[in-house]
C-alpha cells in the first residue's frame, strides 16, 4: 500500500538487522541510503535524470517515467552499496558477500514485520556516474535498491522451486561416497 509509510523505529530496527551481518575481518562494507516521504521523489527524479543522461542509444522514454514512478509506489527504498575497505586486501567478492548477508538480514527482517521487499538492480545500479549520489567512490560498488512496503495481500503462492534435495550432494563417510535419503 504506497499511502502508508512504514514507522522510522521499524526501518531502524531493520537497518540494525543488516548491521550485523557476518563479514571477514569486521570490514562492515554495507553502505545505505533510505529514502521515504518526499525523499522518494527525489530518488524517482535522480534516478531518471541519471538514465536519461548517460543511456546513450538504450534510452527509451517508458523506462524513464517507470523511474520516476515506481519508487512512488513504496513506503522507503534503500540503495544497496558497497564501500571497500583501504586497510584490509580482501578479494573483492568477500565485500559483496557481506553486503549480501546484510540485506538477506533486510529481507528476514522485513517479513518478520509482516511486510513486503524486493532487492532490483534494474535502473541506475550499474552506472558508474550514480555512485558518487550514494555516498560511494570509483572502487565501491551500487548493488542495487530494496523496495519496502505494506503488502496489499499475502502471499499464498506455492513455491516453483525445485525440492531443495535436488541442489544438495551429502557426504557423510570417509570414502566420500554421497548418501541420498
Amino acid at each position: 500500500m504506497k499511502d502508508k509509510p512504514i514507522p522510522g523505529e521499524i526501518i531502524w530496527q531493520i537497518l540494525e538487522n543488516a548491521n550485523r551481518a557476518p563479514n571477514h575481518k569486521q570490514t562492515e562494507p554495507w553502505r545505505f541510503s533510505v529514502f521515504s516521504g518526499d525523499g522518494l521523489k527525489y530518488f524517482g527524479q535522480l534516478q531518471a535524470d541519471i538514465y536519461r543522461k548517460f543511456a546513450g542509444d538504450n534510452y527509451e522514454q517508458g523506462r524513464y517515467q517507470k523511474l520516476i514512478e515506481y519508487p512512488l509506489m513504496s513506503s522507503h527504498v534503500i540503495s544497496i552499496g558497497m564501500k571497500r575497505s583501504p586497510s584490509e586486501k580482501l578479494p573483492e567478492i568477500e565485500e559483496i558477500e557481506a553486503v549480501a548477508w546484510a540485506v538477506q538480514n533486510m529481507f528476514l527482517s522485513v517479513t518478520a514485520y509482516g511486510l513486503g521487499c524486493y532487492w532490483t538492480t534494474a535502473g541506475i545500479t550499474y552506472f558508474e556516474e550514480a555512485k558518487s549520489h550514494f555516498g560511494l567512490e570509483s572502487e565501491d560498488k551500487l548493488l542495487g535498491f530494496l523496495y519496502i512496503g505494506y503488502v496489499e495481500k499475502p502471499v499464498i503462492a506455492i513455491s516453483k522451486r525445485k525440492p531443495v534435495n535436488d541442489k544438495v550432494n551429502w557426504i557423510d563417510n570417509i570414502n566420500g561416497i554421497i548418501s541420498i535419503d
